[in-house]
């Protein structure tokens, strides 16, 4: 195991010594050149130009990373570290760069955002928050625009107008929701004009921060757009109270055993199995038989939610109840509220009925993508977070990327101590605390990591009983985080925060001067916040006090001496931090293992920044929810047989190792769940390339008559195929079957002698027929008149694909869970799934093609007036104030670019060399 450690860091070693080799000493070179340079910007539209004519961006590198750092120097006063250059190398190369708390992400993502602007095509520098966006583009903004390029962002709030400009600049800053949701939207959109996203190749390049964030943690939680399904909220509340009255059994070891009870509840999936005792007593208590028969499907799948909610989701552990009385879901791996998002698969109303608030109606999706399918649109994505070497194996698997560890611009010196373990929460609550208050003494900040805003109330009670002041940051304080954070490294400071990660601020030692500043400023009455606000205290914090000077008049309403305090703000910041460094630096208190040691690794990198003294250590009990569920059992029972009792302390490397090992076994069943969810989602990824493709190239098509009559022509053929099928005698032909399809679809064919066709060549008879339709077509277009028919064949399409996109996804949902029954029956459920989805997509497309036919024979045109003009430009969908719904969905794919190719007939041979027609082949589709 060590050997093959050691060949993984062996090679991380190697990439950067190349990246070194390669970039860091290119870049030193070109250090002197690029400081006498007037104009910075000019130089970049020159590596622009070279690009055109033919230089690659890696080529390109070395000069616009010099380019990029000495802007930097000009506009920010601060240099790039070798170190950072490496991580600009990396993300450029489409890997994942490791890189630990406090060195520097956002100044190294400018290296790689300002090399792959060159093409023109626009970059995205995607974060978790808002917050995150905003300032990340305000504060590197000088340092592009020093270049000549542009840089904007998306917020929650920006309207479509706005978008549509933050997408044409070079580098946009926005959220990976309101990235995702964009994307949706535009796949809605019934107007060229209304599409916010770029119309060529909108999808360029991407840098995610906190890349395990959003690509490991998020990859369940599917972005989902959703209207209005009909209501059922009284099935919610008699599941529930049906659930109260189910007793909960075991499963015994020996697998001839039946389990007892009515339903067994499995902690480690959060799934629920009903035993045959319980299916009774629910039939019973219901007047229902069979509740898993098809037609019973909703009730039983209702009950096994209310069952869900009853035994694995916790009020103030997996959610909260707001002081509206609504349910809010916490984020397990953030601990913060997620406000907007709610459970999928009805698992949400459910724990409404379960806490007797009014339940929210349900919703029907209308469009949806997971993260893991929606990023690998990317021509190229990159990612960069503090965590990430424990989950390169999916990072490989899932997204093709390979994690880099970036070298520290300082060792890092932070001391990480040995676990703890006690037999008992309570012995392990008591050591905690019993380290705080000896630490508290040095004058060390100290900060708790909790993983349930339970667990950090309870310490709370136990520090406010001992007399020590602290501070406790959770999901339901997350309006004073800033705040909290800002001071979180003063000294004798105590912080209780559930799971700490993702917070998207820097712990300083000493406090944070710059923070400290803007809340002074905001207590003083001047909320005002932007790039000079920021410049202002930056210059401060400098000692730049001319510059600050020449900013602060262009604020009309700076309050008086501001400058002066936030000085001693600085100064006093300063002068704590060198009594928080001789302290020790920041010290962790972790009082529960993460199921992820990512998580672990984030709350511990906390600590340590750049180069910066600490230490960390995590208190473990035998009681906490990973050991219960995945510590060896046998290690438990030994203790037992010792007779430990609370108080007492466990080192030993048996229980060290059987912690670790019982968070892999975690991690690697999280991974299969993920992976599972990914090959389900392929499958609908792939009908979303087909639909989305195919919606493109109606919506942003001049003419898309020819589009239409092939899928009139393709409806025909198959038609044909089925009733003239030359496998029968031509005395048995369906024709008047044959007749009543196509009728249903053109009605002027009522008059044509189907007879006719009888004993004819399938070709043949759907040459003729379609030859009858295009005449009737062109008759059509003669009555509705050219525009008017043109401008209706794009709406119509437009409604009708829509219409049965959105039923497509409800059935593939429907399907999706009852798909897991197909297991019992000795089969694979996902290849019965997939098997299941072509047919309902074959039936889908079939229908599209039906009923854009027999709407465009069909509808009736009559002369608008100004007014009815105005109602109906208002009645394209709008879903802009939609948000997402955590829960299963279906997977985007790569749309395609359209592309400029001479039309292939529909009886020449296929272009891939089968032999067989282009209708009978890749025609189909």
């Amino acid at each position: 195991m060590l050997g093959f450690l050691n060949k993984i860091f062996d090679n991380n070693d190697k990439e950067v010594k190349k990246l070194e080799r390669e970039v860091v000493q290119a870049v030193h070179e070109l250090e002197p050149k690029m400081s006498k340079l007037e104009n910075l910007a000019d130089y970049y539209q020159s590596l622009r130009d070279r690009y055109k004519d033919g230089e690659t961006l890696e080529e390109l590198m070395p000069e616009a990373f010099a380019l990029t750092r000495e802007s930097m120097v000009r506009h920010m006063g601060m240099r790039h570290y070798d170190v950072q250059l490496i991580g600009g190398a990396a993300l450029h190369y489409g890997r994942i760069a490791e890189m630990k708390t406090g060195e520097g992400k956002t100044f190294v993502a400018t290296l790689a955002l300002a090399l792959n602007a060159i093409p023109g095509k626009g970059t995205h520098l995607v974060t978790t928050n808002d917050y995150l966006a905003k300032t990340g583009a305000e504060w590197m903004g000088p340092i592009y625009r020093g270049l000549g390029l542009s840089v904007a962002t998306i917020q929650h709030d920006s309207s479509p107008e706005d978008r549509q400009k933050a997408y044409m600049a070079d580098i946009t800053y926005i959220t990976n929701s309101e990235l995702g949701f964009d994307y949706l939207r535009d796949n809605m959109a019934f107007r060229p004009d209304q599409l916010v996203m770029r119309k060529e190749n909108p999808m360029h390049y991407a840098i995610i921060d906190e890349v395990d964030s959003i690509l490991i943690d998020e990859a369940r939680t599917p972005l989902i757009i959703s209207g209005p399904a009909e209501a059922a909220t009284e099935l919610y509340y008699t599941m529930a109270n049906l659930a109260n009255k189910l007793e909960r059994g075991e499963v015994s070891e020996d697998e001839n055993v039946p389990p007892t009870g009515d339903y067994t509840a499995d902690e480690k999936t959060k799934d629920i199995h009903l035993t045959e005792q319980g299916i009774d007593k629910a039939e019973k208590i219901l007047g229902v038989e069979e509740i898993f028969s098809p037609q019973n499907m909703d009730v039983g799948h209702k009950l096994r939610q209310a069952l869900r909610a009853k035994e694995h989701y916790h009020l103030d552990k997996q959610y909260v109840k707001n002081d509206d009385g609504q349910i809010e879901i916490v984020d397990e791996f953030t601990g913060r509220l997620m406000p907007g998002r709610r459970f999928g698969e009805g698992l949400h109303q459910a724990i409404e009925a379960k806490e007797g608030v009014k339940i929210e109606r349900e919703n029907q999706t209308l469009a949806t993508v997971t993260y893991q399918n929606f990023f690998k649109l990317y021509d190229k994505m990159a990612g960069m977070t503090g965590t990430a070497k424990t989950e390169e194996k999916e990072f490989q698997e899932i997204y093709n990327s390979d994690v880099l560890i970036i070298p520290t611009n300082k060792p890092i010196i932070r001391r990480d101590d040995n676990d703890i373990v006690f037999r008992s929460i309570k012995g392990k609550y008591d050591a905690a605390v019993e380290d705080i208050i000896e630490t508290h003494k040095t004058g060390q900040p100290i900060l708790v990591g909790t993983v349930t805003i339970e667990a950090s109330e309870l310490l709370s009670r136990m520090l406010k009983r001992k007399g020590i002041k602290h501070e406790v940051l959770n999901a339901k304080q997350h309006l004073r985080e800033a705040d909290i954070v800002a001071q979180a490294g003063r000294s004798n400071a105590v912080t209780i925060s559930t799971n700490m990660a993702g917070r998207g601020t820097d712990i300083v030692l000493g406090g944070n001067p710059e923070a400290l500043a803007r809340q002074l400023l905001v207590r003083e009455g001047f909320e005002k916040y932007d790039t000079d606000v920021e410049l202002f205290i930056k210059s401060i914090m400098l000692d730049k006090l001319d510059d600050a000077e020449k900013i602060a008049k262009r604020f009309e309403d700076l309050p008086h001496n501001i400058i002066s305090k936030i000085i001693n703000i600085r100064d006093e910041a300063k002068a704590d931090q060198e009594k928080v460094l001789a302290a020790g630096g920041l010290h962790i208190i972790g009082t529960e293992r993460h199921e992820s040691r990512r998580i672990d690794n984030q709350l511990r990198g906390r600590s340590g920044r750049q180069g910066d003294p600490g230490s960390s250590r995590f208190y473990v009990s035998f009681e906490d929810d990973l050991m219960r569920l995945f510590a060896n059992e046998r290690t438990i029972a030994m203790l037992d047989r010792f007779g430990m009792d609370d108080s007492q302390p466990i080192d030993s490397k048996m229980i060290t190792g059987s912690i670790e090992r019982a968070q892999k076994r975690v991690e690697e069943r999280n991974f299969g769940i993920r992976k599972q969810l990914l090959e389900y989602d392929n499958v609908m990824s792939k009908q979303r390339e087909v639909i989305y493709k195919q919606r493109r190239e109606i919506l942003l098509g001049n003419d898309i008559s020819e589009n239409v009559l092939d899928m009139i022509a393709d409806y025909i053929d198959l038609q044909v195929q089925a009733y003239l099928n030359p496998e029968l005698e031509p005395e048995e032909h369906d024709i008047a079957a044959l007749k009543t399809a196509l009728v249903d679809a053109v009605p002027s064919l009522e008059s044509f002698d189907f007879e006719s066709l009888r004993g004819k060549e399938t070709d043949e008879a759907t040459d003729i027929i379609t030859q009858e339709m295009e005449a009737a077509y062109k008759a059509r277009e003669e009555e509705v008149g050219t525009e008017l028919l043109r401008n209706l064949e794009r709406f119509v399409t437009l409604q009708v694909v829509d219409q049965h996109w959105k039923e497509q996804l409800h059935n593939m949902d429907i399907l999706r869970q009852g798909i897991g029954l197909r297991g019992y029956g000795q089969r694979n459920p996902l290849q019965e799934y997939a098997f299941e989805a072509f047919n309902l997509f074959e039936e889908m497309t079939n229908n599209i093609k039906l009923n854009v036919a027999k709407l465009l024979f069909r509808i009736q045109v009559e002369e608008e007036t100004p007014l009815q003009r105005r109602k109906t430009q208002g009645m394209f969908l709008d879903f802009s104030t939609d948000k997402p719904q955590a829960g299963a969905g279906a997977g985007g794919g790569p749309t395609k670019p359209i592309r400029n190719e001479q039309k292939i007939g529909r009886n020449d041979p296929c272009y891939c060399g089968s032999g067989k027609k282009f209708k009978h082949c890749h025609g189909k589709a």
